[in-house]
């Protein structure tokens, strides 16, 4: 018998919209937490508009995949019943998490101070764009204007000399954030478990990026005064890419010595290795980017699954370049249950990506589907003994 959810009987009232915060709940929802998701009235979560929805409008791909596991419910905040609705929803909350402005939650009643009133220990979360002690507080904030600020928008540009700044083509500022959320979240209430104690959290997307990608790319940035510039430069060396195979791509990392050298030899030149620039380890070091040229102007010979089978035999890490849609046939993904499909009640049957850690003492379950709009308005008015 499963263990019940580790975050069962934990609640928490969710007011974000798009992704940085309904990626923060989902996480949480699969763990087991109640999530209630009060979505704007007169039409819901844009989010749910993201994609072309096989059978409701409203009811998109990305809203199948950030909101699964959560209640929704349509309360009209400018209405007394609305706001009376959610007041009560708070007082029997552990967690408020919202994405409003700080100005415009206050304007609704909601900021913190109104909230801790109802309920002393709740977590109150606010995902925000910039945190609120710098001047940037308050400026509204996107995954492609963190992009550019965090200055993850200038590291294609350091590797392949193209002066265009680019957005890297994922919502990476908005799921960093979200992660970070999760986390803040959980510390928060492992805090009120030892102290008795709420407390209001801020998770700033900027903030969040920037450490994200100060992480190695501060580099020798690092000291004061500093012993050379920012930006790691393995990470944006231009040789460090995919390698064309007969049919296909392949990445190829063998980023310790020992390992340089046996990929030279499973590619046929090991005699390459008596030349001074690749005698030892300093020099390799040095002429990096003949060495990657030299590996990069055989792979072409062989298929993937060929490369894959001889550097596998050498110890070498490589593994196929996977296009997005490729992953649905993956076989670590299969073998590994990441990826399961399941029959919505309204949308038909689809692909659910499910949690991707594991824990020995619970087995994550499917769980709720994705609601549609305002699906448990009544439902958790009732439960709170409300009437709208």
């Amino acid at each position: 018998m499963n263990p019940s959810p580790m975050l069962k009987g934990l609640r928490i009232t969710d007011m974000t919209t798009v992704i940085f915060g309904p990626y923060t709940t989902q996480i949480l929802a699969d763990l087991g937490a109640d999530v209630v998701k009060v979505e704007p009235a007169g039409g819901g979560d844009t989010v749910r508009l993201i994609g072309r929805p096989p059978v409701t409008p409203g009811m998109g791909p990305a809203h199948l995949r950030l909101n699964r596991g959560k209640r929704s419910v349509d309360w009209d905040l400018r209405s007394e019943a609305g706001r009376a609705a959610l007041t009560r929803l708070l007082q029997t909350s552990d967690v408020f998490i919202h994405n409003l402005r700080a100005d415009a939650i206050e304007r609704l009643g909601f900021g913190v101070e109104a909230v801790r009133a109802l309920r002393p220990d709740i977590v109150y979360v606010h995902c925000t764009g910039f945190d609120q002690r710098g001047p940037n507080a308050g400026l509204q904030a996107y995954d492609d204007i963190i992009q550019a600020a965090s200055g993850a928008a200038s590291l294609l540009p350091a590797v392949d000399g193209n002066p265009q700044p680019r957005f890297l083509p994922m919502a990476v500022a908005d799921k960093v954030s979200g992660l970070h959320a999760a986390y803040a979240v959980l510390a928060a209430i492992v805090h009120r478990l030892r102290t008795g104690e709420g407390q209001a959290v801020e998770v700033p997307m900027f903030e969040a990026m920037a450490s994200f990608n100060l992480a190695e790319h501060l580099c020798d940035r690092t000291f004061v005064p500093p012993t050379g510039p920012a930006l790691y430069g393995r990470q944006v060396d231009p040789g460090r890419q995919p390698m064309r195979t007969a049919d296909g791509w392949i990445a190829i990392a063998p980023y310790l010595d020992d390992r340089w050298v046996r990929l030279f030899e499973v590619c046929g030149l090991g005699e390459r290795l008596a030349e001074p620039m690749f005698a030892d380890l300093r020099s390799r070091r040095k002429h990096m980017q003949k060495m990657h040229d030299a590996v990069a102007a055989l792979t072409p010979a062989r298929t993937t699954a060929e490369w894959l089978a001889l550097l596998k035999a050498a110890n070498v890490p490589a593994m196929k370049v996977n296009e997005i849609g490729d992953l649905l046939d993956d076989p670590q993904l299969k073998g590994s249950g990441l990826l399961r499909e399941r029959e919505h009640p309204t949308e038909g049957r689809y692909v659910e990506v499910g949690p991707p850690v594991r824990f020995s003492a619970w087995t994550p379950e499917p769980g709720r589907h994705a609601p549609g709009f305002g699906e448990h308005s009544e439902e958790v008015a009732k439960e709170l003994g409300v009437r709208l």
